[in-house]
């Protein structure tokens, strides 16, 4: 059993640093091409189930690599930044020092716990099947699922450097949960 993640292709805010959770973005160009690219890199694959993020941007990238028939999961949005939505880490640092999302949460927006109930639901319907699990999101909501798929806190998803359009395998070794690879 595999979960394979894929994280959407690129878009304006993303490319500029801005926190995206709420805020239906299209692709860029780039983004567009990219998640073209990711057709290449999973042509040949066969999944059980695939899922993917409602955002338009998830949605896009799912569709261009080939996976049009995605099923939307409300709970692989990405993180709700509230406050700070539409703003970069650099500009709440102005009156945060040293904020990070894993740390600090965002005013009017998701707790981690919120985001590891909701992650957790995802994770238990991709355990439900046998078979290899595609799902396509967002940069922080996957490091998190990434960080509960091996029993951790959300938190412990700031180790998880994810950059757009890449994939990443969750397994197992034997019975424990394993990443398999990472920002592919």
């Amino acid at each position: 059993m595999e979960l394979w993640l894929v994280r959407h292709g690129e878009t304006e805010w993303s490319r500029d640093h801005k926190h995206t959770s709420v805020t239906d973005l299209p692709l860029t160009e780039n983004g567009v091409a990219v998640a073209k690219q990711l057709a290449q890199r999973l042509h040949g694959q066969e999944f059980d189930l695939v899922l993917t993020s409602p955002r338009e941007r998830a949605r896009r990238t799912a569709e261009l690599a080939g996976f049009g028939d995605a099923e939307l999961d409300e709970d692989l949005v990405e993180w709700g930044y509230g406050d700070y939505e539409g703003i970069t880490t650099a500009e709440i640092r102005e009156t945060v020092p040293g904020w990070t999302v894993w740390t600090h949460g965002s005013p009017g927006g998701e707790s981690a716990e919120d985001v590891g109930e909701r992650l957790d639901r995802v994770i238990a319907r991709v355990r439900r099947h046998d078979g290899r699990a595609l799902v396509f999101g967002h940069g922080h909501a996957l490091r998190a699922l990434a960080a509960r798929w091996i029993d951790q806190p959300v938190a412990e998803g700031r180790y998880f450097r994810l950059d757009t359009a890449t994939v990443c395998t969750l397994g197992y070794e034997r019975e424990t949960p394993v990443l398999l690879r990472w920002n592919s």
